[in-house]
């Protein structure tokens, strides 16, 4: 009699594991997500070992010998700065982003460039053949002879591919098309994501092959699959831009080679992507003189100071509850600081109807914006515009006051380079720091005293 196959039931969102079936799966409240799977026998797939069959052995720390190689930089300024400064071999690097964002065009872009340096490249698709590929290549200009596609979603082939070419990069396009074939789930399931990117990890941290994976995202914009997929990987980007706008923002969210939170800009065009070297002056350059609800602020992401206009419109609402909505900024921050508006300054907000954004696509989530969101709503509230010169920033406390924000001499160098004559700081910020001469900076200690200061 044949003995029968061990089974369990896994969760296709969160990856939880029950031994019988759950409607709701209790770890992540996602109702019909558990699916029956076989339970796999992995254990000489997971030992790490060399293409070359060599296994790995414990060694004392002053036997490692760590890799000389230098980062390899691409032609991307942007892309380098993100990744901490160009691309570390043997690293993995995780790409996620809405479908038609340009993630695949980026890849293709970068992977050309990295074949110029005198390193070989195999592009692994699983979505699209080589026919479409070749098309996409020629549109970008990009044909380099160490560039080898390869269309397949058979992770036993992938590494025969690899164990052949021998390359020093490999790109997986995406991850979510590829499956090991002694698993039964189908692509895209928790077990097939898990056990590729797994099987792909190994090859890249005993090879020293650096490894570009593309992950789909879900309707919440986080990748799709395990969440422990972020976690095995070295770095996880993600690519951002609007449906309507050229503007794309690379974003990282971990990288252990380099700063988090680091972004960078690409502009969308025919040829491909292309850098944008001053976004601050960018996302500035179509601002109305003159306009009222509008405020410039320097937000960091990363180690990059970033201006950006926010934008408010106040209006009185017609009907029995004001309206709120915003637009690249957090919901609970605005509602924060218009309570703070209200009760402090005394603006009578709770039957306006508010609008806010953050001009440009840009998504502002930090403290120090505090202070040019309070100035918007109160310039669109009494109908008097600020200078174009002036910019603000400043954290805004509860009882009104203006907290101190962290690298304040990176923000106001980068507001004296793009020609602005005044900046508005919090009071705390200039203990210890001497301001530079040739920019007016103005202290400020308490929501009145800024709102007196600028509406004067």
């Amino acid at each position: 009699m044949a003995k029968k196959a061990k089974t369990h039931f896994e969760c296709q969102h969160c990856g939880y594991i029950s031994p019988r079936y759950l409607g709701k799966c209790p770890n992540c409240n996602s109702w019909n997500s558990l699916v029956e799977e076989k339970i796999q026998d992995t254990s000489d797939r997971r030992s790490r070992t060399t293409l070359t069959g060599k296994k790995m052995q414990p060694m004392r720390l002053n036997e490692v010998v760590a890799r000389k190689e230098p980062r390899v930089k691409t032609d991307l300024e942007e892309l380098n700065r993100v990744l901490g400064g160009g691309v570390v071999p043997g690293s993995m690097v995780l790409l996620g982003g809405d479908p038609g964002i340009g993630k695949s065009t980026l890849l293709l872009q970068v992977s050309q460039q990295l074949a110029a340096t005198g390193g070989k490249v195999l592009y692994v698709s699983g979505e699209e053949s080589a026919e479409q590929i070749k098309m996409r290549a020629e549109r970008l200009g990009a044909t380099r002879d160490e560039f080898y596609l390869y269309a397949e979603t058979d992770m036993t082939d992938v590494r025969k591919a690899i164990e052949t070419l021998e390359p020093s990069y490999v790109i997986i396009d995406s991850i979510q098309t590829m499956t090991q074939p002694d698993i039964s789930s189908v692509a895209g399931s928790v077990s097939q994501v898990r056990e590729t990117t797994a099987e792909l990890l190994k090859i890249a941290k005993t090879n020293g092959i650096a490894i570009f994976i593309v992950g789909h995202v879900t309707k919440e914009g986080s990748i799709a699959g395990p969440r422990m997929l972020e976690h095995m990987v070295d770095t996880v980007l993600y690519f951002e831009g609007e449906q309507h706008q050229s503007f794309r923002i690379l974003r990282a969210v971990k990288n252990r080679f380099g700063s988090t939170n680091e972004i960078g800009i690409f502009e969308m065009r025919e040829g491909g992507l292309y850098e944008v070297a001053n976004p601050s002056q960018v996302f500035l350059e179509e601002r109305l003189a003159g306009a009222t609800g509008s405020s410039i602020v320097v937000a960091m992401e990363g180690t990059r100071p970033l201006l950006v206009e926010i934008q408010a419109l106040i209006t009185p609402t017609m009907f029995g509850n004001a309206k709120r909505t915003t637009t690249g900024l957090d919901f609970n921050r605005v509602s924060l600081i218009m309570a703070v508006l209200e009760k402090r300054a005394g603006l009578l907000l709770q039957n306006q109807d508010a609008y806010l954004k953050a001009a440009g696509g840009v998504k502002l989530n930090e403290p120090a914006i505090d202070l040019a969101l309070a100035i918007s709503i109160a310039s669109s509230y009494n109908e008097k515009g600020t200078s174009p010169t002036e910019c603000f920033i400043g954290e805004i406390g509860l009882t009104g006051e203006i907290r101190r924000v962290t690298s304040i001499e990176q923000r106001v160098k980068e507001v004296q380079k793009l020609g602005f004559t005044k900046v508005y700081v919090p009071k705390n910020n200039l203990v210890n720091w001497t301001p530079p001469k040739n920019i007016e900076v103005v202290p400020v200690a308490t929501l009145e005293e800024a709102l007196r200061k600028v509406f004067k």
